[in-house]
């Protein structure tokens, strides 16, 4: 082969070398488009709840003529919006890191559907759009879903309809079918391109014709909502047209639970039934501290409050806690340390919550061994509530519900066929069998209600440990109350 040859094969090349460039620059110079885009909506964002609690701040500093609860609404609401911003940033890099976890709870899906139909439908009043909701008549009232995920993607789904229809019309529909839930949010706006029907679903990317420079956000909405449809065991579709306006689908497997809650736990606990429990909050912040004090002495918690690691350490050995909430970062011994410290001395007999305000600080930080769970700052009552009933087996009192007795009641003699098989099968780690025999025991045996409804909880939280831990303590208490007296 001549000297010639490989210079020629190289001019040859040459312009699909330059096509690969452009190719390349092209793709560098959306990318950078699209952060700046990101950044211009995260600094909108940023700034209007925090104009709202900057200013309400100084109303109310200045003692100005307006309503104390109102102000402190309006604080709270933009602070939320604050805090579920940063935690959509952080979901997509815990998503994509394979790092995020869901909870597994009784959720009350009529209920929430109705909530975020009764919000939209405000929210489509102000903007002169018409809103319809409807759900299949099927639709169970309880099933078992992580509640936060599923109304942040129903969230998501329902602003951006609102937000790309100028006029017409958005609906809510829900179906339900063979444990399979199907909810289609449709819109008369502006539709979306074929070629945009993926783009979309990318972090900071709102497609081309989407009214992408002009609609408020930050392009995180649809891209949040897909993973978590996927990490669900779900998946979000799309059929549009350009000026036909949208059709998003989202299909998820939604279980109904083995047994259902009681309807009068109702809300926010007032108390809790059984002996009393104590909890030691470690924290360095006193503002932290006194929330604790408020949220959990009221309702009957024996609490003990440090502001040191080491102090806490300290108090443990002296209080005998049933569970701690134990700050991350705090100067000295960090949350980590104090962890490490309290489940070699106390072992798994005492549970420990991580608190914190930064999610990255509660990944791979350390083992699972030395914790039990997680709590975020801000604190949400109703999720801190559900975590400490998980994890201390608590039956809560709520108002007007009517007290439970503090030992287990006295079943008719034919309980002890259930609760015998119920043991058995508990042993074996067989939850299809324990949810039909739990059921079977529920209906046959009504005076037992109280019983199965605990019994149902646990396995729903897959708490083996807990439901054959009831279960002794009923057998026992059979057995006591059936010997004669001398």
């Amino acid at each position: 082969m001549s000297p010639a040859m490989p210079a020629r094969r190289a001019e040859l090349d040459l312009p699909a070398q330059i096509a690969a460039l452009e190719q390349a620059r092209d793709v560098a110079m959306a990318a950078n488009q699209a952060k700046t885009r990101f950044l211009m909506g995260l600094s909108h964002e940023i700034r209007t709840p925090l104009n709202a609690i900057h200013g309400y701040a100084q109303l109310l500093e200045r003692g100005a003529a307006l309503s104390p609860a109102e102000a402190g609404r309006i604080i709270r609401r933009s602070s939320e919006h604050l805090a579920d911003l940063v935690e959509g940033l952080l979901d997509i890099s815990r998503i994509e890191s394979g790092v995020l976890k869901l909870n597994r709870e009784t959720v009350p899906l009529r209920a929430l559907l109705e909530q975020v139909a009764a919000m939209f439908r405000v929210e489509a009043g102000n903007k002169g759009l018409a809103f319809e909701y409807s759900a299949a008549a099927n639709l169970p009232n309880w099933v078992l879903a992580d509640e936060r995920r599923l109304r942040q993607v129903l969230i998501n789904l329902l602003s951006n309809a609102i937000k790309y229809t100028p006029a017409g019309s958005v609906t809510l529909s829900v179906r339900y079918r063979s444990m399979v839930a199907e909810f289609e949010v449709a819109d008369t706006g502006i539709g979306i391109a074929p070629e945009d029907a993926e783009r979309i679903f990318q972090p900071f990317d709102r497609g081309s014709g989407r009214a992408a420079g002009v609609a408020p956000g930050i392009g995180l909405g649809l891209a949040l909502s897909r993973m978590l449809a996927h990490v669900m065991g779900g998946d979000i579709s799309v059929q549009a047209a350009p000026g036909g306006g949208s059709r998003f689908v989202l299909k998820l497997l939604l279980p109904q639970p083995n047994i259902l809650p009681e309807t009068a736990a109702q809300g926010l606990p007032i108390g809790y039934e059984g002996r009393p429990r104590t909890i030691l909050a470690i924290d360095d912040d006193p503002g932290q501290l006194a929330l604790w004090q408020e949220l959990l002495r009221p309702i009957g918690f024996n609490l003990f409050v440090a502001g040191s690691g080491g102090a806490g350490l300290s108090l443990a050995e002296l209080g005998k806690p049933d569970l701690v909430l134990l700050d991350v970062s705090m100067p000295g011994l960090n949350g980590w340390d104090v962890a490490r410290q309290l489940r070699a001395r106390f072992g798994r007999d005492l549970m420990i919550l991580m608190v914190s305000g930064n999610t990255s600080e509660l990944v791979g930080a350390a083992g699972d061994d030395v914790h039990d769970g997680f709590v975020l700052k801000p604190v949400d009552q109703a999720q801190l509530f559900a975590s400490l009933r998980r994890h201390l087996g608590l039956v809560w009192r709520h108002e007007g519900a009517p007290a439970a007795t503090d030992a287990p009641a006295q079943l008719p003699a034919e309980s002890q066929l259930y609760l015998d098989e119920l043991a058995r099968l508990a042993r074996t780690g067989r939850v299809r069998a324990l949810s039909a025999q739990l059921a079977e025991f529920a209906a046959a045996v009504p005076q037992a209600a109280g019983l199965t409804a605990r019994l149902g909880r646990a396995l729903d939280d897959y708490d083996l440990a807990l439901f054959g831990k009831l279960l002794a303590d009923q057998q026992l208490h059979q057995q006591i109350e059936s010997e004669p007296t001398p």
